[in-house]
């Protein structure tokens, strides 16, 4: 996504930890996980409280939110509703399945709606099983231009469920870690950031910033270079494998995985050893004929990579507007 689209948006104001919901019992929320499944999208009353019950979560947790092995690590899903099931048909249904979800869950699919209902019913039927983070893409200003707003406004008749869902966005922690040995971002690492202690320090309710640590987060991508780099897309920086491996050393990691580039093969190991990238959106866009990946890592820290075609169930695609969302 090129710097222009980062435009100036209404930052909504939200505070952590100061906000009541309404009660959502565990069978409420089982039903409407079913509901959606069936492609039958919660109601807009149904939506405020689910997100309001969100909000509430994630205000409780820390911007790298350490999630515990074993766990499944998925990247961008991009709106792609048939494939995010189908992914599950793959790894295992929750609750039996642990998962991190490294954010991109809206845009340029044609099921964004779908998608970012359906991880955050995950995430509040099951807080301590599912671990969301904040991607680019969870952000008023990406969302405006790539077609997530504009899904809401055609399926819900207003922006009021646009507004729920970008106020969720502000509350997602900033990255994540595995066990405290694997660091998860969304996309990269940023130079002023050497130790987690620093990102722990950050104030994170808040629209994506233009530049600094938060920006550089969701922005940055590996690069084969040394050191930093500026980032072609406009935000963010490239950062070297000698980047990667100083900031794994200092915090005691063994490698990064993160999302935010398309790879054809579902994974690439960008700084070897180091920095692995994974991509969970097959046949992105509904062209690009890559593969997906997702990465499992058992209990002992071990981990593995699965990779995987688009669901062969497509639905029945809205064709009012093609998905011409690209880089």
């Amino acid at each position: 996504v090129v710097r222009s689209a980062l435009t100036s948006a209404t930052n909504c104001g939200a505070t952590v930890g100061v906000m009541t919901s309404t009660m959502l019992s565990n069978s409420d929320l089982d039903a409407q996980i079913e509901r959606l499944k069936r492609r039958e999208n919660l109601s807009q009353s149904e939506v405020k409280a689910l997100c309001s019950k969100a909000k509430e979560i994630l205000s409780e947790e820390q911007n790298m939110h350490t999630v515990p092995a074993p766990v499944t690590v998925v990247g961008d899903i991009h709106g792609q509703f048939y494939d995010l099931l189908e992914l599950f048909n793959i790894a295992g249904e929750c609750p039996s399945t642990n998962f991190l979800f490294l954010g991109d869950y809206v845009d340029r699919g044609y099921y964004s709606v779908e998608c970012a209902t359906l991880v955050t019913l995950l995430k509040v039927r099951y807080p301590k099983r599912v671990g969301l983070i904040r991607g680019n893409h969870e952000s008023r200003q990406i969302t405006q231009v790539y077609g997530f707003y504009d899904e809401c406004l055609r399926k819900y008749g207003s922006a009021d469920v646009w507004v729920m869902f970008t106020e969720v966005f502000d509350y997602l922690p900033l990255c994540a870690s595995v066990d405290g040995k694997v660091f998860c971002p969304h996309a990269g690492l940023s130079p002023s950031l050497d130790e987690t202690d620093q990102i722990q320090a950050l104030t994170r309710v808040q629209e994506v910033p233009h530049e600094g640590p938060i920006c550089d987060l969701v922005w940055s991508d590996p690069d084969d270079r040394g050191g930093w780099g500026i980032s072609p897309r406009g935000a963010g920086y490239t950062f070297g494998p000698d980047i990667s491996e100083q900031f794994n050393h200092r915090n005691g990691f063994n490698f990064i995985v993160r999302a935010h580039q398309l790879v054809m093969e579902g994974y690439q190991w960008g700084h070897p050893a180091q920095c692995v990238t994974i991509f969970s959106a097959p046949n992105y866009c509904y062209r690009c004929g890559n593969e997906a990946s997702i990465m499992m890592v058992d209990e002992y820290l071990n981990h593995h990579f699965i990779t995987y075609h688009a669901s062969p169930d497509r639905g029945e695609k809205d064709r009012t507007r093609a998905p011409d969302y690209f880089l």
